[in-house]
């Protein structure tokens, strides 16, 4: 008899068209809405098409001994994963991010249900390898491997914590200009920016690698790996005045290492993970936060090279 796990959570996230009937009630309502605005709703049934395919083709690969639990990506803050759990994520990279922050320790598989639409840097095996990903999760045997990712940590003075996969901005909830101090390597500047941001390996080809460009900051020199224990951290428009500083911008957090920002505004300070702002952090005025590499890691298969 084939190994098993002890149990397999697969997490999806809703289709543009769910969310597109979600909030107009009917399939007729959507397609109105939409043709009043020049839009066709034809573009969002290909890909619900594509992705329930892919999901479905995942379903069947499971076996029928298998115990199995689904999960949406909305319901995932009151989910419990188990120690032994292996999760599979079937959709878009972005849901990676939005998983990895509840899990710790688990076997992480990304799985693109349908390559035509999404690109899959994190989810990157096709429905067809489920039954081979599945077998490497139970024995450890196939042409696979597991690639633990670093993830960030934002610590609050009074103990509440972030996590993320991608980054972690600080800054004002509206586009007002945050101000702070910040202390890094021994060195301390107020600031007042567009806001900072402090992205790992894996955030550096998104936000990070924007910005870095942006600045002419030479991406292979100031970028870490996916699996390197570091972090860079860059300040967004940082303004000159005589009160604040420029000098500190950009550098790199090691392990070990922390960047510390003490806020100075009075309302409307912000932190949040991975783009989610609907799980922000307050940062307000007196209020300070440690960034620094997280002791946990998203432990992700990838091929076998």
């Amino acid at each position: 008899m084939a190994k098993r796990v002890a149990r397999i959570v697969v997490v999806t996230r809703k289709t543009p068209l769910e969310l597109v009937l979600e909030r107009h009630g009917t399939h007729g309502q959507a397609k109105f809405y939409l043709g009043t605005r020049g839009q066709s709703i034809e573009p969002l049934e290909r890909i619900h098409a594509g992705v329930t395919a892919g999901l479905n083709s995942v379903l069947r690969a499971l076996p029928s001994d298998q115990k199995y639990a689904r999960v949406d990506r909305d319901a995932l803050d009151r989910f419990l994963f188990a120690p032994d759990d292996v999760i599979v994520m079937v959709g878009q990279d972005g849901l990676v991010p939005n998983v990895a922050k509840y899990l710790d320790g688990q076997l992480a598989i990304g799985i693109n249900p349908d390559p035509a639409t999404y690109d899959g840097v994190l989810c990157r095996f096709p429905p067809e390898a489920t039954a081979a990903l599945l077998d490497f999760a139970a024995s450890g045997e196939g042409s696979f491997a597991i690639r633990p990712r670093t993830m960030a940590e934002a610590l609050r003075e009074d103990g509440q914590r972030l996590l993320a996969l991608n980054e972690i901005f600080v800054g004002h909830q509206t586009h007002q200009s945050a101000r702070y101090q910040i202390t890094v390597d021994g060195k301390s500047e107020r600031h007042s920016s567009s806001g900072l941001i402090c992205a790992t390996g894996t955030g550096a080809t998104g936000w990070a690698r924007s910005i870095a460009e942006q600045r002419g900051i030479d991406i292979k020199a100031g970028l870490p790996d996916p699996t390197t224990p570091s972090l860079a951290w860059f300040v967004r428009e940082p303004f000159p005045s005589v009160a604040t500083g420029t000098s500190l911008n950009f550098g790199v957090v090691a392990a070990g290492q922390t960047l510390d920002l003490l806020s100075e505004m009075g309302e409307g300070g912000t932190l949040f993970a991975d783009g989610i702002e609907s799980d922000r952090v307050e940062f307000a005025s007196g209020q300070s936060v440690r960034i620094r590499v997280a002791e946990r890691q998203l432990r992700l298969v990838v091929p076998e090279k």
